[in-house]
């Protein structure tokens, strides 16, 4: 059985932009692109509401290739747990109040038991120090918290 990977808005956003004249994030863009290719089938592949409301903003253009990518992942369900758990993260982490959507692609991810959430967003997401915070709080409600890592972190051999 495949692994479940979520993958966040971040990284539909790197899949689908033009090359950024910033060598980081140009150098972020290579990493995900190699990643999708080379990673992406051995995994089963997940989005959620959220990430599907927050690839339809900004650019038309733009917004239909990130539509293309998350129409090759299955859709999890909002559910009342999700925003229960989204909750308790907000209130009882180092997340800030501008985070909270961070907070329900982190706990959609927890809530249906994905084994990784694959983030561009190292402020609130894929960060170690709040992912200590948020596992102890998971725990704390019954969930393992998934990986929260960046498509470099979970390439394979």
């Amino acid at each position: 059985m495949k692994q479940k990977v979520y993958i966040e808005t971040s990284v539909l956003s790197y899949l689908a932009a033009r090359t950024s004249a910033n060598k980081i994030v140009s150098a972020h863009q290579t990493v995900t692109k190699d990643w999708w290719r080379t990673e992406s089938t051995k995994f089963e592949l997940y989005v959620s509401e959220i990430v599907l409301r927050e690839a339809g903003r900004g650019d038309v253009a733009a917004a239909r290739k990130r539509f293309s990518y998350a129409s090759e992942c299955n859709i999890l369900p909002m559910k009342n747990e999700v925003l229960s758990v989204a909750e308790s993260f907000m209130k009882l982490s180092s997340m800030p109040k501008k985070a909270s959507e961070d907070a329900l692609h982190i706990s959609v991810a927890t809530v249906h038991h994905v084994d990784y959430l694959l983030s561009w967003n190292c402020a609130h997401i894929a960060n170690a120090s709040i992912q200590k915070e948020l596992s102890k709080i998971a725990f704390s409600l019954g969930y393992e918290l998934p990986i929260l890592c960046t498509p470099l972190e979970l390439f394979g051999e």
